[in-house]
């Protein structure tokens, strides 16, 4: 399943919705546990298999949810769950599952159900650009439909109970997965990170908390939930995203009208190692790609479109080129075929796109 996953990209990566060249995508999670069930840190074996049982009991009930797959991730070795981190399915937390947790995978993959995570139910909805009303839309259906069949933990008082306080209340963290290359080269990002974070906001890496920031990518997500309603956590987000986006945009700007030369060389010489290199670190490809992003931004580049870069993007991460390739593969040996997949793919036709 997951080698017939990596041969299309995913949705989050179509290079559509808004502020796209900008905004990667936007996330919306909810945390949720049934009532009357010890929250996963607390459960036993037979606790987590009843609440894995109840959710198959509610997906099968639903019309909507039951397209979907649930897969055990007790079942699924390392390349499998590296593979889900790198297409933003599961957090790197659940990557040391233990028996009877789950994952439900929506129809489209933009939506999925962490099963017995930290909590009983971590419902996501992913959504390309800035479209943070969008996921949360579509999060807000999984979550509704759920709770036809199953009862949630709530309180009068505190709302949703969750097994970590930081998410009582509506359970919810929104977050823009955001490329800001002009605020790193003019060092303007040192200055943007602790406002973001007086607003009640987080900056995390590529893959969320505990991970690093790569490629100019960074995730900003909202730090409360209790006292807060789902609308204003949303409307807060994208208002301060927005405000980011036009940081980005003047940084860009002035790079280009102080150091237009610079900048273009940058670019293209991050095109030519990418266009005819024999071998690339995940690393290497990402800053590269990153520089092309800005150059397509900028319009500099006009013979690549957005989507193929995400598309490339997403397809040299580890575990994503050795599920495309349908074979493991040693370090060097990913090396050598990242390379080859880019050099294909920046020469392939848009029509072929995904193939």
């Amino acid at each position: 399943m997951f080698e017939l996953m990596a041969k299309k990209p995913a949705i989050w990566l179509s290079g559509e919705g808004s502020n796209s060249q900008i905004v990667l995508s936007s996330r919306v999670r909810l945390a949720r546990n049934i009532v009357n069930s010890p929250f996963p840190s607390r459960s036993d074996a037979d606790s987590r298999e009843k609440i894995i049982s109840f959710v198959r009991g509610a997906v099968e009930k639903s019309p909507i949810l039951n397209k979907g797959i649930i897969v055990n991730c007790a079942e699924l070795d390392e390349l499998d769950r590296t593979f889900l981190v790198e297409r933003h399915l599961i957090s790197l937390e659940f990557t040391s599952c233990r028996e009877f947790s789950g994952l439900l995978i929506g129809e489209m993959e933009n939506t999925s159900v962490m099963i017995n995570e930290e909590d009983h139910l971590r419902i996501q909805a992913l959504a390309s650009g800035l479209e943070i009303q969008t996921a949360y839309r579509l999060a807000n259906q999984v979550d509704d439909e759920l709770s036809k069949s199953l009862e949630y933990a709530f309180d009068s008082t505190f709302g949703y109970l969750t097994s970590c306080p930081t998410n009582t209340g509506t359970g919810m963290r929104a977050s823009v997965l955001i490329h800001l290359p002009g605020l790193v080269l003019t060092r303007e990002i040192e200055k943007v990170i602790p406002q973001i974070n007086k607003l009640g906001l987080v900056v995390r890496g590529f893959y969320g908390e505990g991970s690093d920031v790569m490629g100019n990518l960074f995730q900003i997500s909202n730090q409360t939930t209790l006292g807060r309603s789902e609308e204003d956590i949303v409307e807060s987000l994208e208002r301060v995203t927005r405000q980011i986006i036009e940081y980005e945009e003047n940084a860009r700007k002035r790079l280009f009208g102080e150091a237009k030369d610079q900048i273009e060389d940058k670019i293209w010489r991050a095109y030519g190692i990418l266009k005819y290199a024999r071998t690339l670190t995940s690393e290497e490809a990402l800053n590269m790609l990153s520089a092309i992003r800005l150059g397509i931004g900028m319009e500099v580049i006009k013979t690549i479109n957005l989507s193929r870069i995400n598309e490339i993007l997403a397809l040299t991460q580890p575990a994503h080129l050795q599920k495309y390739f349908d074979q493991k593969m040693e370090v060097g040996e990913r090396d050598r075929i990242r390379a080859d997949l880019i050099r294909s793919k920046l020469t392939q036709p848009a029509a072929e796109i995904g193939t």
